[in-house]
């Protein structure tokens, strides 16, 4: 199963990748019913957590691209369906590495609480290789 925080493994792959120019993460979400120990549904106390941390991806040189709710599943199974989908793009890996992993990360420690609450599963995929054209 798919998980909200990535393995050491994946990181080091990531910044260890000779392409290291921007980056797009893009991020799909599965939301809990209930977000877990605050009031809510997951995809409430998600919110919070974005509404905090895109404050942190600008003041890095990053941008959301587009974010929104994922609606239908027009290839695949309807297990396939995510909640969220959001496109963030890094001017670099050492850009999101810094945002990762900085102390407290510029963010309320509540914010960061609310991620762990609200997401049931999720799954972050970075693109490679390709041309952004807008």
């Amino acid at each position: 199963m798919d998980t909200i925080i990535p393995r050491p493994d994946q990181i080091q792959a990531l910044v260890t990748d000779p392409d290291q120019g921007p980056v797009v993460m893009l991020n799909l979400l599965k939301f809990k019913e209930r977000a877990t120990g605050e009031e809510g549904t997951g995809a409430d106390a998600y919110r919070r957590y974005g509404d905090a941390v895109i404050k942190m991806v600008e003041a890095r040189g990053g941008r959301v691209l587009w974010s929104g709710r994922a609606t239908h599943v027009l290839v695949g199974e309807e297990a396939d369906k995510w909640d969220a989908i959001a496109l963030v793009q890094y001017p670099s890996p050492a850009a999101f590495l810094d945002m990762a992993t900085s102390d407290q990360r510029g963010v309320p420690e509540d914010s960061w609480a609310s991620r762990g609450r609200a997401a049931e599963h999720g799954a972050n995929r970075v693109p490679t290789g390709g041309t952004l054209v807008w």
